[in-house]
């Protein structure tokens, strides 16, 4: 998506002086079955300009095929556009040389806010007919730190979510109601193998949701 001058700029205002690199638009077609919203690009992303193009990229594009879906079938997007990163020094076991490293790190609740209006921007204009949040990043960033994946996964909700006010200091809740899925990110079961059959049921969950929704036909 291109986004207008000014909200890119503004998102760059409010996020400088934080350990954050690049940019990545959200990308996908308009009015789709599906909208993703992920944490925030990595490294792989922030090389191709391509959201979810990494290793959680790989293990994404097999739950979507799950659903029945491709890449080009979804809107794909995350709370933060730019990748936050972590400062680290270590030893390089391969030449004992002390070295510097930029590992990817969760992004802040300031930085969530700080991309804010261009999630509402995109949400606004992509209109999805659902939306599915990876990881409690972008679900607490649409529902509020009251939910949780591990409490909220797989459990569709119908109603309003949070976005900027006018003032933009501040969340409010919107008028119109979106449905929102909670799930996991696909790079969880990188960390926990034991998560393969809920997220696949999520997904079959997802599935049906999408199958049953008379604005799909």
């Amino acid at each position: 998506m291109i986004y207008p001058d000014e909200l890119v700029q503004e998102a760059t205002i409010r996020m400088q002086g934080r350990a954050v690199e690049g940019f990545v638009a959200g990308q996908g077609p308009l009015h789709p079955k599906l909208m993703l919203v992920g944490e925030a690009p990595g490294k792989t992303e922030i090389d191709n300009h391509i959201p979810f193009s990494g290793q959680a990229g790989k293990e994404l594009m097999q739950t979507l095929a799950l659903a029945g879906l491709t890449r080009e079938d979804v809107y794909i997007t995350s709370a933060v556009r730019s990748r936050p990163y972590r400062t680290v020094q270590r030893l390089n076991k391969r030449t004992q040389q002390a070295e510097t490293v930029y590992p990817n790190r969760t992004p802040t609740k300031a930085e969530v806010f700080a991309h804010a209006p261009i999630l509402d921007y995109e949400i606004e204009h992509v209109e999805p007919h659902l939306i599915a949040t990876l990881g409690n990043i972008g679900l607490q960033r649409l529902l509020g730190s009251a939910y949780t994946i591990s409490k909220n996964h797989g459990q569709l909700y119908t109603g309003p979510i949070l976005k900027l006010n006018q003032q933009k200091d501040a969340y409010e809740w919107s008028d119109k109601s979106y449905q929102i899925l909670p799930l996991f990110h696909p790079a969880a079961i990188f960390y926990n193998r034991t998560l393969a059959d809920v997220i696949r049921k999520d997904w079959l969950t997802l599935a049906n949701y999408l199958e049953k929704d008379p604005s799909n036909q």
